[in-house]
């Protein structure tokens, strides 16, 4: 199943489902560099609110999308993970270093626009 990419402005968003298959994880990593390229987005934000199971395939996808993004010169936000996903997340080990995180879309919204305005 192919995961949607919205632009609002200068940012693309994605929203992850509860079941992400391995697949579609590594599709929507190619899909969001192209359309970051396509779009001259400056910012993306994957939420991962409905995501109830984070392993380290895809914390590990997560990231390397992050750091994909910012070598094509546009920063990404991580919104959504949820309480219990974090704490497994820390006892698991597995970390997204570097990538940054929100609490929700408008708090992503927000950091992307004041990164925005520091770089102008």
């Amino acid at each position: 199943m192919e995961i949607p990419i919205l632009r609002q402005g200068r940012v693309l968003i994605a929203t992850l489902q509860a079941a992400v298959p391995d697949v579609d994880l590594m599709r929507l990593r190619t899909n969001l560099v192209q359309e970051v390229v396509r779009g001259r987005s400056q910012g993306v934000i994957v939420d991962v609110t409905a995501v109830d199971v984070m392993d380290s395939f895809a914390s590990r996808v997560l990231q390397d999308l992050a750091h994909m993004i910012r070598l094509r010169g546009a920063e990404t936000v991580i919104v959504g993970i949820q309480p219990e996903v974090a704490f497994a997340m820390v006892q698991l080990g597995l970390r997204l270093e570097n990538v940054a995180t929100a609490l929700d879309l408008e708090e992503g919204m927000d950091y992307l626009n004041r990164k925005f305005k520091t770089t102008a």
